[in-house]
């Protein structure tokens, strides 16, 4: 029943969910609409060009009215339980209202509109009581529990039996065991924060956009490119204000016009824009619907009998514990914001420089500043700068020349591009991808740019997942936000976001390479700190000197990046490691925060900032030139499917330093690394234990000694 878990996600986030799909007999009636039927594309793929927003409303409630028929029927059937006829007829459930919420969620995310966002509203409360109507059958779960404890003498292969156990748990974690009373309670909680999750997002999109900074002259713009001056030109065009330049914003803290800018005022002004989000007392304020939330999730934990929504939370993650992460993050914090204020000195002594050189007072360096002055100092220190390596990160030619060269390279996987199938925007692309026998292994979809329409961030959804009870093969999309460039000019990336665009293929892979039987355990259906370890161990062919030079090559003369050059980027890998780990770090400890806090520590609305302001205090992480990554009111991550989980990236990322090691001291790059990779973890998706499939590639468990060389960070674990 996969369906049920995927719009619990789904709910959270507007993020990706999972589809294959078999037609109930009750959809038959009414064939024009593209939900009612698998797709006849190849491997089922949307038919994005007969999707009609009109469609998705039937749909959902077609839907959910057949996959409660078919749930009553497994909870109503009078023959005694057997895993054929409860568990793996609950995998076979929903397959209509699957397809529909898949392809709308992914929707969302990727190109909403009002109409969509209605949607999303009006159905938000639906969805979480359909969840509820399932989840707190008591017949069912009877038929469940009978399974679960005899899971051992029903003659199941290991996968067999671990779902029946990770239905069990998913089943007992949304209240199967609580009383008629409280589950009311749970059913009423459930729904509001369904309606307020969805909020939230909707105010984050609409604050991205409405916080977007107006210049009116361009010698303000000084520093950016010609492109970067025309993108800004024709925003200001689209909003009605000729003449004008607006920056628009992404939804983290940092925004990248400052690396660039030279004008210290107008980088101050886009600084203030974007760390205000949220809290600024309009329409698009979060901060009561961040105190209502944290207020039902810790009710709801206890209600769960759960000290606090954290140890909820952690309880199915590989970290079990919130002391667990709180001592992981706790080591971290200290050589972080350690090796923070020694770039940071860095940097002063470039500004005091440069001001008594221009005879002028200096200044403090203030958020505003890092990046524009870690630049230089990089730059000083390395002899280049982002403007050297861009025109040599063309982006299809990263994308075909770099991500794609190095799954050849690992994998024997090859692409070929499509274009006779439909899109659901017109700037994406298409691929189909072979495996090493030359079958047909999944069709992959890259989606770049940053829109208005587009939530902020990268991420990696599936449209179809790989599932052997259906027969299913994948179709996965990646989703980045590159800055379009203007009509005519090429995309060139910063380095950044080419790694980014590893980063995010390697989930794609983990999605692709999924050879599971049952679709609960598809792709990245793992632990939230286990599913950014395939993407992060990805990252590393980015740099990798053999797959760099192959597509590191001049965008205009096709000539490669000069070695001398190659070589300043992997000198310069560790630079500004402290900033980067300690705005991550005050993210993932403020998310802790909110998530071990009772019910009577939760502050209002007036007290929200406060409450971060003390938390990173406690925390030792508040550093001002180093501000967290995202801020409490538009911390999309905590409000969704990352609540008391943002530590996940960092956690996995111990798992991937360790990882890179092995990889380092087995030869590096090659097919037969890559086939073991495969075969020991990424095919596995969660259908063994996550830690269990680490140690049997890593052959050890997980040490940090490998992440602290890494990030470049001095500490002692005493």
């Amino acid at each position: 029943m996969t369906t049920r878990l995927a719009l619990a996600l789904a709910l959270a986030l507007g993020m990706p969910m999972s589809a294959h799909a078999q037609t109930p007999a009750s959809a038959a009636s009414q064939p024009a609409n593209p939900f009612f039927a698998q797709s006849p594309l190849p491997l089922h793929y949307p038919q994005f060009d007969r999707i009609t927003d009109a469609d998705f409303a039937p749909a959902f409630d077609a839907g959910m009215a057949a996959q409660l028929e078919e749930i009553q029927a497994i909870a109503d059937n009078p023959a005694r339980p057997t895993f054929d006829n409860t568990i793996v007829a609950m995998e076979k459930s929903g397959q209509l209202l699957e397809r529909a919420s898949t392809v709308f969620f992914n929707l969302v995310g990727t190109d909403t509109n009002p109409v969509r966002e209605k949607l999303r509203s009006d159905y938000s409360v639906r969805f979480a009581a359909h969840r509820d109507a399932i989840s707190l059958n008591g017949k069912l779960f009877a038929r469940i529990q009978a399974l679960y404890d005899t899971r051992t003498e029903l003659g199941l292969d290991p996968q067999g039996v671990r779902l029946i156990e990770k239905y069990h748990t998913d089943f007992v974690r949304d209240g199967a065991k609580l009383s008629d009373a409280d589950k009311t309670k749970l059913k009423e909680m459930n729904a509001e924060l369904a309606a307020l999750a969805t909020q939230f997002s909707q105010n984050v999109l609409k604050e991205v956009n409405d916080s977007a900074v107006v210049v009116d002259d361009v010698t303000q713009l000084a520093g950016l490119s010609e492109s970067e001056i025309s993108t800004a030109a024709d925003e200001a065009n689209s909003r009605n204000l000729p003449g004008k330049y607006v920056i628009t914003l992404l939804n983290t803290t940092g925004q990248p016009p400052l690396t660039n800018l030279t004008n210290r005022d107008l980088r101050e002004k886009i600084f203030k824009a974007s760390i205000n989000r949220g809290s600024r007392g309009n329409a698009y304020d979060n901060t009561a619907l961040v105190s209502r939330i944290m207020t039902l999730r810790a009710q709801k934990a206890k209600m769960l009998g759960y000290p606090t929504y954290a140890a909820y939370s952690l309880e199915d993650q590989t970290a079990k514990t919130p002391q667990a992460v709180n001592d992981m993050l706790g080591k971290l914090a200290p050589a972080a914001v350690a090796n923070a204020k020694r770039e940071a000195a860095d940097l002063q002594a470039m500004i005091d420089a440069e001001q008594k050189a221009a005879g002028k007072p200096s200044f403090a360096l203030a958020a505003w500043d890092w990046a524009f002055y870690s630049e230089k100092v990089r730059q000083a220190k390395y002899n280049f700068d982002e403007s050297q390596l861009k025109p040599y990160f063309e982006m299809k030619n990263v994308l075909e020349n770099g991500v794609f060269y190095a799954a050849g390279q690992e994998y024997g996987l090859t692409f070929k591009a499509r274009t006779d199938l439909p899109k659901y925007h017109p700037d994406t692309y298409v691929y189909d991808v072979f495996d090493a026998d030359g079958s047909q292994l999944a069709i992959f979809i890259f989606d770049p740019y940053a829109r208005a329409s587009k939530r902020g961030g990268a991420w990696m959804n599936a449209y179809v997942p790989q599932s052997g009870l259906t027969g299913d093969k994948p179709v996965v999309a990646n989703h980045l936000n590159i800055p379009k460039p203007p009509a005519g000019q090429p995309t060139l990336l910063t380095w950044d976001e080419v790694t980014t665009a590893f980063h995010e293929f390697g989930h794609a892979l983990h999605g692709m390479f999924s050879n599971v039987q049952y679709p609960y355990f598809s792709g990245t259906s793992v632990p939230r700190d286990f599913v950014e370890f395939p993407s992060q161990v990805n990252e590393m062919w980015a740099d990798y000197p053999s797959v760099l030079k192959h597509y590191a090559r001049h965008h205009q003369s096709g000539e490669a990046m000069p070695q001398e050059l190659l070589d300043k980027v992997l000198a310069a890998a560790k630079f500004n490691q402290g900033f980067a780990t300690t705005e991550y770090l005050g993210a993932a400890m403020l998310d802790q925060r909110w998530h071990q806090i009772s019910i009577d520590q939760v502050p209002d609305a007036a007290g929200v900032m406060a409450f971060e302001a003390r938390a990173l205090a406690a925390d030792g992480i508040a550093y001002p030139p180093v501000p967290p990554r995202y801020r409490t009111p538009y911390f999309s991550h905590i409000m969704g499917g990352y609540s008391a989980g943002y530590y996940a990236y960092i956690w996995s990322e111990v798992l991937d330093a360790n990882t890179q090691q092995w990889f380092e001291q087995h030869g590096g790059l090659s097919r037969a690394n890559g086939d073991r990779f495969r075969k020991l973890l990424l095919s596995q998706g969660g259908s063994q234990d996550a830690m269990k499939l680490f140690q049997d590639f890593a052959g050890h468990a997980p040490q940090i000694e490998p992440l602290l060389e890494k990030r470049g960070l001095e500490t002692r674990l005493d």
